[in-house]
């Protein structure tokens, strides 16, 4: 499990970025797979999952995610759902003690935020299609909503596929650049003509710090080339293996 100092100096919260060690899954999904949209057994992602409530000192039912879609949609939580009746989004939020917001990826960012004055928390699922479409600015403005406030606010983004790592076509930069052309500075040249290396950490963190926060902190691992710590669709998807773990990323208020 990793953790971050910004959001370890807050004694009220509990949070942690989980790698794929430590849990009971076996192949493709060794081994700590915590997403049941994958192809892994049911009792196996049960388990995994509660295993990382209990590094977190909770009851495995304390956790809730969300049917990750890609999307800006936020939903605030006030009481903990089962799986299978988890509504679609992108991210959470919460100001109730006890209940671990988590969030799924496998190349994504996951982003945990507090404001500790308010004791407000949120998670949200940041690839680039979410962050692109505002989940994280949605997030931000649904705390708002609970009391806590942008300039309060600390967040911290999980392991996610590195710049060096994440290749992708014109299309995609031209997208981002009619959007905004400062995020030419998000993309260097590939190698290979006419593609780029895009940066998903500094624009997630860019977005961030362009909607006020107090203070934003960030990972180094790179969840393709760190095949031995993180789950990678990327990794996957290149490799031709036909199916990936999803990691997890939780944090929750102290009761």
């Amino acid at each position: 499990m990793i953790t971050l100092s910004t959001l370890n100096a807050i004694p009220a919260i509990r949070h942690g970025f989980f790698t794929r060690a430590g849990g009971v899954s076996r192949g493709l999904f060794d081994s700590l797979n915590c997403g049941f949209g994958s192809g892994d057994a049911p009792a196996a992602v049960a388990e995994n999952r509660a295993r990382c409530m209990r590094r977190l000192d909770l009851p495995a039912e304390s956790l809730v995610t969300v049917y990750q879609i890609h999307s800006p949609t936020v939903v605030t939580v006030t009481a903990p759902w089962h799986h299978s009746t988890a509504p679609k989004a992108d991210a959470m939020v919460t100001q109730v003690p006890g209940i671990a917001l988590g969030i799924l990826t496998a190349d994504c960012a996951p982003v945990l935020f507090c404001d500790p004055e308010a004791a407000v928390i949120g998670a949200a699922h940041a690839g680039w299609k979410g962050a692109f479409g505002g989940v994280l600015e949605a997030t931000l403005a649904a705390m708002a909503a609970l009391g806590a406030r942008p300039e309060r606010t600390l967040a911290a983004v999980g392991p996610h596929i590195a710049h060096r790592s994440y290749e992708v076509g014109a299309d995609f930069r031209e997208r981002f650049l009619e959007q905004d052309p400062a995020h030419a500075a998000l993309f260097v040249p590939a190698r290979r003509e006419g593609h780029w290396l895009f940066d998903l950490g500094g624009h997630v963190e860019g977005r961030l710090i362009a909607a006020g926060v107090a203070g934003v902190q960030r990972t180094p691992h790179d969840t393709l080339s760190e095949a031995d710590r993180f789950f990678s669709y990327r990794r996957a998807t290149l490799q031709g293996e036909p199916d990936y773990g999803r990691g997890l990323s939780a944090i929750a208020l102290a009761e």
